[in-house]
């Protein structure tokens, strides 16, 4: 049996937890990362909004200008995602482990009382004041967590 990590993405880095939990995932375990919306983004949040922004709003085609790539608002989406571009997930060992991910927005009830583990290389006290969740930065662009489900 594969042993399963809870991580709590609170507080936590979103590249570094998510270049750890990459490597943890192609040694075999099972990750599962909860309070995805309070993970940190480094950056001024205007400057994050704009750039944001622009990836979520923008039309990439130019024949259909009103049709564009579907545009992820979703925090455990964008952690999934993060993680996913740290694997090599078009071979067979990164696919194997990127469906050993699992990723929430909160912390479901299957996890609450499980232990929980934070990364201290990926903790927010490293950045020295300039952050933003992720959370907050999506709601600005039109994610609620209504919607999530």
């Amino acid at each position: 049996m594969m042993s399963q990590l809870v991580v709590d993405a609170e507080g936590q880095i979103l590249g570094r937890m998510a270049s750890i939990i990459a490597k943890q995932l192609l040694m075999g375990e099972r990750v599962v990362v909860v309070n995805a919306e309070k993970t940190v983004v480094s950056g001024r949040k205007r400057s994050l909004l704009r750039e944001y922004e622009e990836y979520v709003l923008s039309k990439k085609t130019w024949k259909m200008p009103e049709k564009g790539p579907k545009k992820h608002r979703r925090p455990d989406i964008i952690v999934k995602r993060t993680v996913r571009g740290m694997l090599p997930y078009k071979q067979g060992r990164g696919l194997a482990a990127y469906k050993n991910l699992k990723v929430y927005v909160g912390v479901p009830q299957e996890y609450a009382n499980l232990p929980k583990v934070k990364y201290p290389q990926a903790d927010v006290s490293r950045l020295a004041g300039r952050y933003v969740f992720l959370g907050e930065l999506l709601k600005e662009v039109g994610w609620s967590l209504e919607r999530n489900h």
